[in-house]
């Protein structure tokens, strides 16, 4: 049974017409995390499609590249971004449900803001009610500034990318200790790990830029200390 049958049960099992911001008080409770993952980005992506004023092919077109959807499974894709356009619950109602339905797990979370950075640039402009939007939803998910930042420069072209934010480290900590939190990242970047987390084999490639920016952000360290 592929992921997209599989939300499309639960959301018939879950919603029973309460709209989809009731889904996630439910989900909660254990399903399947990467069926919660998939409908987290989707419907918030979809509240945030219309952010900047219009829901753009290009948007519409981003749920393809951040989750493989097949022609057989766009109905049961289609429908999950529906319900989200007309549940008259706000985006930060679903945010907040989101996060408890994590209960306070920060990299599940990581994974769902970089879907929807992806999903931002889609149309190839970041609007300034996008980053709006976006970092409403890092703010009620606990996110510090610095967590926000090194995720919104793997995105955003002319985004500070300071090579220590990104590591998540301090410019005077020694090379080894660098060094180490760069390979923690990249084991807890591996797809492997992201599966384990949530993250649908369909979404995957979300890893892509993330590993981009930390190899870089190494490469720059070491470059700048040699």
């Amino acid at each position: 049974m592929s992921i997209w049958t599989r939300i499309s049960d639960a959301i018939s099992a879950l919603a029973k017409g309460e709209g989809l911001s009731a889904v996630f008080e439910k989900l909660r409770t254990p399903l399947d995390r990467s069926v919660a993952f998939t409908i987290a980005v989707i419907a918030l992506g979809a509240k945030m499609a219309k952010a900047d004023g219009e829901v753009t092919r290009d948007e519409v077109t981003a749920f393809r590249e951040v989750f493989h959807i097949p022609r057989t499974e766009e109905a049961n894709a289609a429908r999950v971004f529906n319900l989200a356009r007309q549940d008259i619950a706000g985006f930060e109602d679903y945010a907040q449900r989101i996060g408890a339905m994590y209960d306070g797990d920060t990299a599940p979370l990581c994974d769902l803001m970089e879907g929807l950075f992806h999903i931002a640039l889609a149309d190839g402009e970041y609007h300034p009610n996008e980053d709006e939007f976006l970092r409403r939803v890092a703010e009620i998910w606990g996110f510090d500034t610095r967590r926000f930042g090194r995720i919104r420069a793997q995105f955003v072209t002319d985004a500070d990318r300071d090579p220590y934010d990104v590591l998540g480290v301090e410019p005077d900590m020694p090379m080894d200790q660098i060094k180490s939190a760069w390979r923690d990242l990249v084991r807890n970047t591996h797809p492997d790990r992201m599966m384990a987390r949530g993250v649908p084999e369909e979404a995957v490639k979300l890893a892509e830029k993330r590993m981009i920016a930390i190899n870089r952000a190494w490469e720059d360290i070491q470059e700048s200390r040699s």
